[in-house]
C-alpha cells in the first residue's frame, strides 16, 4: 500500500528537521520526503506520458530515483496545520496480560497506546505468571502479533517469579524476544545476585531497567514523607528509599559496564546522581513520568464522596515535593534526563477507587494523556521546545535501546503521529480498560488525529 502524508509540519528530532513537507510511504516504509511531492509526481507523470511512458513516474529522492505510479497512491492524508512526528516510544508500560486481564489486556492497552500516539512500547514483567521464561515471553510476543496494532517488545524478569532468589534464563528469553531485563515493581535487594544479572546482561547486549526502591525502608508508606501527607495522617516514603538504590545500581553499572536505565526518577538527588554518572561517562540513562514533573504531594485531593484521600494520587514512587519536581524539569532541560515514559499502570475501579490510600494499588494510566500533558506542562510554559520534548519520546529511546522507529528518515518504518499542538481537549473517554488517573477532567493541549504504524492507520480522530 502507498500513502502520501501531505502538507504537515514535520518535526523529527533525529534529523533536527522542522519544516512543512510531504511524506511518501510504500509497504510500511518511508520512501520519500520533501516539499510538494504530489505536485512533483504529477509533473513527472505528465512528462513521462509525453514520452509515451504510461506505467510509472520517476521521483527523485536524495539523488536516488524511485519509481512510483500515481495510481499506486491509495490514500492521501491532508496534514495541513498539524505536526507530523515520529511515533512515540515508551520504555515503561504495564499491559497486565497474562494474569491481570481485568485491569488491561494486550489488545486494550495497545489500542490506548495508538490513541495516545505511541507506536512502540516495552511492557514490564510483573504479570502473573511473571515474564520470567521463554513460554511467557512467547505468549506476549505471539499475542501482540495477533491483536496489537503497534510494536510490543517485552521486558524479561531478572529473577524467577520476581522473588529475588534465582536468576532467570536471560539468554533464552533474549532469543524469544525480550528487549531488556527488569524487576520492575520492586528492586532485586540481593546486591550480589543483581550484580550477576548485570554481568550477564552486559554479555548478552541487554540493558537493565531499574525500579529503585529499598523495600526495607518503605515501612508501610503510601505517599511521600512530608508535612502535607503527615497532616493527612498517611504513612510516608522518604526520598532515600529511592536514592540509596539509585546509588547502588549506578555503582554496579560502573563496575560491570552494563547499560543501566533508571525508571521513573522522582527525587532531586536521583537527578544529581544521574548527572554525575553521565559526567563520568558511565552507560546510564534515566526517565521521568509526566505525573512527577506536573504534580506534588500538595496536589493530592480528597475523594468527591468524602471517603478520604483520592487513591488516584497514589503511585510508586510517590508524588514528591516541589523542589523535586523542579529538579526533574531542570534535568529534562539540561538533558540529564533522557526519556519521558508513562509507567502506564492500569487498575480496576474496584481495586483503586473503592479502596483507601494505604491499601489501594499504586499507579495511574498514562498512555492517552502523555503527549497532551507534555505539551501543556513542558512546551507551552517554555520549559522545553517541541523538538526537545519529542526527542525524549522518540529518537532517544530508539537510539539508546535499538527500538523500531524514532525518526522520519527515508528507509525507516513508517511510524507516525499526526497531531495539533494548539488544539485543546478534555481528558474523558479512554481506550484503556482502566481509568485510574488524577487527570480526568483536565483540559490539555495537543490533540492526536492520526497514529500510523508500519504504514497502516491504527488510530484516527478527524
Amino acid at each position: 500500500m502507498t500513502t502520501l502524508i501531505k502538507g504537515g509540519r514535520v518535526i523529527d528530532p533525529a534529523t533536527k528537521t522542522d519544516e512543512v513537507m510531504d511524506i511518501l510511504i510504500k509497504d510500511g516504509v518511508i520512501i520519500a520526503r520533501g516539499a510538494n511531492l504530489l505536485e512533483e509526481l504529477e509533473s513527472v507523470s505528465d512528462l513521462n506520458k509525453m514520452d509515451g511512458i504510461e506505467d510509472a513516474s520517476i521521483l527523485m529522492n536524495d539523488e536516488e530515483e524511485i519509481a512510483v505510479s500515481l495510481d499506486e497512491i491509495e490514500e492521501v492524508i491532508d496534514a495541513t496545520g498539524n505536526y507530523v512526528m515520529p511515533g512515540l516510544i515508551d520504555l515503561h508500560v504495564h499491559l497486565r496480560e497474562p494474569g491481570f486481564e481485568h485491569k488491561e489486556t494486550i489488545e486494550t492497552g495497545t489500542k490506548a497506546m495508538a490513541k495516545g500516539g505511541f507506536t512502540s512500547v516495552c511492557p514490564m514483567p510483573n504479570t502473573k505468571p511473571a515474564t520470567d521464561c521463554v513460554e511467557v515471553v512467547k505468549y506476549i510476543v505471539d499475542k501482540a502479533k495477533e491483536v496489537s496494532p503497534i510494536n510490543v517488545l517485552p521486558v524479561g524478569a531478572i529473577t524467577v517469579g520476581q522473588f529475588g532468589k534465582e536468576l532467570t534464563d536471560i539468554a533464552a528469553m533474549k532469543e524469544a524476544g525480550i528487549c531488556a531485563i527488569s524487576e520492575d515493581g520492586k528492586s532485586v535487594m540481593n546486591a550480589s545476585l543483581y550484580r550477576k544479572s548485570m554481568k550477564l546482561a552486559k554479555e548478552l547486549g541487554l540493558a537493565v531497567f531499574a525500579h529503585c526502591e529499598d523495600i526495607n525502608m518503605v515501612n508501610g508508606g503510601c505517599v511521600n514523607a512530608d508535612a502535607k501527607t503527615k497532616e493527612m495522617g498517611l504513612p510516608g516514603i522518604t526520598n532515600s528509599v529511592e536514592d540509596v538504590i539509585v546509588a547502588r545500581d549506578i555503582l554496579i553499572a560502573k563496575e560491570t559496564g552494563t547499560r543501566l536505565h533508571l525508571c521513573h526518577c522522582s527525587t532531586a538527588d536521583s537527578v544529581k546522581m544521574v548527572k554525575a554518572a553521565k559526567e563520568e561517562g558511565l552507560p546510564v540513562s534515566a526517565e521521568v513520568c509526566p505525573h512527577h514533573f506536573i504534580l506534588t504531594s500538595d496536589d493530592i485531593k480528597t475523594r468527591t464522596d468524602g471517603l478520604g484521600v483520592d487513591s488516584n494520587y497514589k503511585m510508586n514512587p510517590p508524588l514528591r515535593r516541589e523542589e523535586d519536581r523542579l529538579a526533574i524539569i531542570a534535568g529534562l532541560k539540561d538533558n540529564t534526563i533522557d526519556l519521558i515514559a508513562t509507567d502506564h499502570a492500569p487498575h480496576s475501579a474496584e481495586e483503586k477507587a473503592a479502596q483507601p490510600m494505604w491499601t489501594a494499588p499504586s499507579g495511574i494510566t498514562g498512555l492517552e494523556t502523555a503527549l497532551g500533558l507534555g505539551v501543556t506542562s513542558l512546551v507551552k510554559p517554555g520549559h522545553l521546545t517541541m523538538m526537545e520534548m519529542l526527542e525524549k519520546m522518540t529518537s532517544n529511546p530508539a537510539e539508546l535501546y535499538k527500538l523500531p522507529g524514532g525518526s522520519i528518515e527515508v528507509g525507516n518504518p513508517a511510524d507516525f503521529v499526526i497531531f495539533n499542538p494548539d488544539e485543546e481537549w478534555t481528558v474523558t473517554d479512554f481506550a484503556s480498560k482502566s481509568t485510574n488517573t488524577p487527570f480526568i477532567g483536565e483540559k490539555l493541549y495537543g490533540k492526536v488525529h492520526y497514529t500510523i504504524c508500519r504504514g497502516k492507520i491504527i488510530y484516527i480522530d478527524k
